[in-house]
């Protein structure tokens, strides 16, 4: 029965633009652009990284899986990053939705 990996991802650093995440000895960025579900995540959440398998990585508080090598290519998961685009737009517009929604019933 296999064991609890070694290894540990750890976030090494977070910006505006995104956050870099060490497996072992490789260091991989995951921009907010491609991976947008980590876009309003607090340091906290990201740094909640679980590496259960060698290609899974899972963050638990924001209910996220990811493969490594969706991180390390992520054009090579277009329906990924088209669904993600998706979701953001959704999530972005969606305030503004609720504004002009309240301002309507307002006016009436």
């Amino acid at each position: 029965m296999p064991g609890k990996p070694i290894s540990q991802a750890e976030v090494t650093h977070v910006s505006p633009h995104g956050f870099w995440l060490l497996l072992a000895d490789e260091e991989l960025f995951l921009p907010f652009t491609d991976f947008p579900w980590f876009l309003g995540a607090t340091i906290e959440q990201l740094c909640q990284v679980e590496w259960p398998t060698e290609n899974h990585l899972f963050w638990p508080s924001l209910d996220i899986d990811l493969s490594v090598e969706s991180i390390r290519n992520p054009s090579a998961f277009p329906l990924m990053a088209a669904i993600a685009a998706s979701d953001t737009a959704v999530k972005r517009d969606a305030p503004q939705a609720r504004r002009i929604r309240a301002r309507s019933v307002e006016h009436h």
